[in-house]
């Protein structure tokens, strides 16, 4: 027995694990209004299970949690790109079914007062990894080269200073055990002035429009020459970077996915079988109620 498992809007959410257990859940209900009566929000229909992109994303993603904690590996990916470009949309895919103990996002504000005295990538340094970790971050010390440089929060010596040190830097974390990966998402003109117009007119997104945001707009060119320099300057043999065209937020999303999972020696990693103790009765057990006025009111 196998299900389809779909959210309202007909977008695929879930893994193929996911939904056989499912389908272990709902075995012997084959009236239709049970079945979507037990599933809640979601629409189940038996038949033929159909691996779609997303669920074989979900997949690869947890194929590399699970390889990085058997190996004990230390895993550090680099997402950076313009503003709007989908990099957190990214991030999001890859970590939603994922361990946050294992796997973790870092999305770093702007530097502080004591930060800005401190040696540069310190405060990157304090979010590296330990063994049987992966971290991604949400743009990294590559700041300094681009929105950095572009609005002028960083003097010329500090900007080549950065250049010089930057290759050594990465050097020594993959001299330490890290597996490096830098990914760089390339959108247009046109598609980021589409992006901010919709979170412009979209109340839910309007958050996502900082001050920054709004001043790269106008700068388009200034990042375009960063990007580029910084490319050209810190793309090594040891930490190279890959471009992800990210027009199609989905496409990138499967894609940038798909190329990490070719860039890690996994092999599939066996499981212990799982098996659920059976709960224990005690004659004296009895469950106290719960008194009235602790209980959240049930609205929905």
């Amino acid at each position: 027995m196998s299900v389809i498992f779909e959210l309202p809007d007909g977008r695929p959410e879930i893994s193929r694990v996911e939904a056989l257990e499912l389908a272990a859940l709902l075995e012997g209900r084959r009236n239709v209004s049970a079945i979507r009566a037990a599933s809640g929000p979601y629409i189940v229909m038996i038949g033929v299970y159909t691996a779609t992109p997303a669920a074989k994303a979900s997949t690869d993603a947890m194929r590399i949690h699970d390889w990085v904690v058997a190996k004990k590996l230390k895993l550090v990916v680099i997402f950076e790109g313009r503003d709007s470009a989908g990099k957190g949309g990214a991030i999001k895919r890859v970590t939603q079914r994922l361990n946050p103990r294992v796997c973790r996002a870092v999305a770093l504000p702007a530097p502080n007062e004591r930060e800005r005295t401190q040696w540069y990538f310190q405060r990157y340094a304090a979010h590296l990894p330990a063994a049987g970790e992966m971290v991604l971050f949400d743009r990294s010390w590559y700041n300094r080269a681009g929105v950095e440089r572009v609005m002028g929060f960083c003097t010329d010596d500090q900007y080549e200073e950065f250049f010089r040190s930057v290759p050594e830097f990465e050097k020594m974390l993959i001299r330490s055990g890290i597996q490096l990966i830098k990914y760089w998402f390339s959108i247009t003109d046109d598609e980021q002035e589409f992006r901010f117009t919709c979170r412009v007119h979209d109340p839910l997104k309007q958050w996502k429009l900082s001050p920054m945001d709004l001043e790269s707009r106008s700068r388009w060119e200034d990042y375009t020459k960063a990007k580029e320099i910084m490319l050209e300057r810190t793309h090594t043999a040891e930490a190279p970077w890959w471009v992800v065209h990210a027009v199609d937020k989905k496409k990138a999303r499967l894609n940038c996915i798909h190329h990490l999972l070719s860039q890690l020696p996994y092999q599939e990693v066996v499981r212990e079988p799982i098996v659920l103790p059976t709960r224990v009765h005690h004659e004296d057990y009895h469950r106290r109620p719960v008194p009235a006025e602790m209980m959240v009111p049930s609205v929905y």
